[in-house]
């Protein structure tokens, strides 16, 4: 089996092999879905006037810049990836937008996030948490770093419940995506999408991992058929 290490490192690798033309294929491969999936998400956020929002996994900066188009202006938001090419694209993108002055950026993993306790009042990760090797630790992580009360929304691919539905998103994720993919970009990130789906602990198995990290008042939502989750989960507000 792969280590964690050299796991990480090498979805780190593919990432930023794909970096250039990661917002390209997104659009194209999910038909502009993935800005409805984003808009859901934001709207649940809780964060007060002076409040900061972390965005892990944050990719290009769309969740990121996201979140600043529906906070109040004096809300700090901060994105961090581990792709540094990712970082990149995202700054450039969020210098030629009107949220330059409140999104910031940096490069690190969920596992290790580098903020002191109890700093947000919200933290998203889109499409990001199934690449988290050691998702556990994670979760954990974005407990510690969230304030009491504080809300986590996370985005994620699953697996449609409707048979027939889930025939026809199989054969989309296994055939059609990896073949338009690898016409643009390395083909073999656009196999790993339909692998790391099969494999992620969707639904309710998620949930309970959620629930063991220590957030509470854990719920989901089945967006677009069932294609993505959308998960809640909260902080304590005192200590279990």
């Amino acid at each position: 089996m792969i280590g964690t290490s050299k796991k990480s490192a090498a979805i780190r690798q593919m990432f930023s092999a794909i970096a250039p033309k990661y917002d390209l294929l997104n659009r194209m491969l999910s038909l502009g879905v993935d800005r409805r999936w984003r808009r859901s998400a934001v709207s649940r956020l809780r964060c007060g006037n002076g409040g900061m929002i972390l965005d892990i996994a944050t990719g290009t900066g769309d969740m990121a810049l996201a979140a600043a188009a529906v906070t109040d202006g004096s809300v700090r938001i901060i994105g961090v990836d581990f792709c540094g090419e990712m970082v990149e694209i995202a700054a450039t993108k969020i210098t030629a937008s009107v949220h330059r002055e409140r999104v910031g950026l940096c490069i690190a993993s969920c596992e290790a996030l580098p903020f002191s306790n109890n700093t947000f009042d919200s933290v998203t990760i889109a499409f990001g948490i199934r690449n988290v090797v050691d998702r556990v630790l994670g979760l954990r992580e974005i407990l510690r770093v969230l304030r009491p009360g504080g809300k986590l929304v996370v985005l994620e691919f699953s697996t449609p419940r409707s048979r027939l539905f889930n025939t026809v998103y199989r054969f989309y994720f296994s055939r059609i995506l990896p073949a338009i993919g690898g016409l643009f970009s390395d083909p073999g990130a656009y196999r790993y999408l339909p692998d790391s789906v099969s494999t992620f602990p969707d639904g309710e198995r998620f949930a309970e991992m959620m629930t063991r990290a220590g957030f509470v008042n854990i719920g989901r939502s089945e967006l677009t058929l069932g294609i993505v989750t959308e998960y809640r989960g909260e902080k304590p507000v005192t200590p279990c």
